[in-house]
């Protein structure tokens, strides 16, 4: 099933102005033929996991805090506005949380389309916003939501709420993936590029929760890896044979039996 992009975010634009401002997400009941996805194995991992990775931020942030104020140096003398910019996102159980990053795209830029995806030449990022972008530094910003307890360094990536709604209606595993914290990389960030439509959407749940399904040390290890040596310009395609992570064609049909969609009903714009 494929569905318009005009008409998909048109829907997203209508729950958009539906949406409260003190949204608060809810986990659906799960029916017995769609199980939960939980780890296969490592239980004793997750609650280690949170500990872990606050100890790694606090040596990470020694050698980055240099790096961010550097690139916020040069976000601000190259484009009008703040170098730093917040974003309200959807952490573990549906709990809203401030995200931090640095500013890649012209200052108040959904200011007259609202809320939407960034596209392939999106023409609002500026030329520094683009190389910040390439090289994720502007996702170093977010070391701080680990720090705070909102995120994990490892984990799926935190979605917008405007956009869960009808994600989720659209998907119907789609909240699972709150049974854990976001996290700054992870497994489909790392295999896949950004959100551009519902298709590439439902590639990044099946990946999110293969992660959540084979959740472990080693794996957590092997992303962080990954990710490192992509900031020093070695590409996923490479790192991914290395580590020996799987491919993209792989976990889309292990996750086969998880991930599935439903129609979703044309709806008219508000007025």
């Amino acid at each position: 099933m494929t569905i318009q992009t005009d008409s998909f975010q048109a829907s997203l634009e209508a729950a958009e102005q539906t949406l409260p401002s003190t949204l608060r997400l809810r986990r659906e009941r799960t029916s017995p033929a769609r199980l939960p996805v939980q780890p296969v194995r490592y239980r004793w991992y997750p609650p280690c996991k949170s500990a872990a990775e606050f100890a790694l931020a606090v040596l990470l942030a020694i050698p980055i805090i240099p790096v961010v104020l550097l690139a916020a140096l040069l976000v601000k003398l190259t484009s009008r506005g703040p170098a730093f910019y917040s974003q309200t996102r959807v952490g573990l159980d549906g709990k809203l949380f401030t995200i931090y990053k640095l500013r890649t795209m012209i200052h108040n830029c959904e200011s007259l389309t609202g809320p939407r995806w960034s596209l392939p030449g999106d023409p609002r990022i500026t030329l520094v916003g683009w190389f910040l972008r390439v090289s994720h530094l502007d996702e170093l910003p977010q070391l701080l939501n680990v720090l705070r307890g909102d995120m994990s360094l490892i984990g799926p990536r935190p979605e917008r709420p405007e956009f869960v709604p009808e994600l989720g209606r659209a998907l119907p595993a789609y909240r699972q993936r709150l049974n854990v914290r976001p996290g700054v990389t992870g497994l489909a960030q790392v295999l896949l590029p950004a959100d551009t439509d519902l298709d590439s959407v439902r590639r990044k749940l099946a990946h999110d929760l293969y992660y959540i399904r084979h959740l472990s040390p080693w794996l957590d290890l092997r992303l962080g890896l990954c990710t490192a040596l992509y900031a020093a310009a070695i590409p996923f395609r490479f790192t991914r044979k290395v580590f020996g992570l799987p491919r993209s064609q792989e976990i889309e049909r292990s996750m086969r039996d998880v991930v599935s969609d439903v129609p979703i009903a044309p709806r008219t714009r508000a007025a």
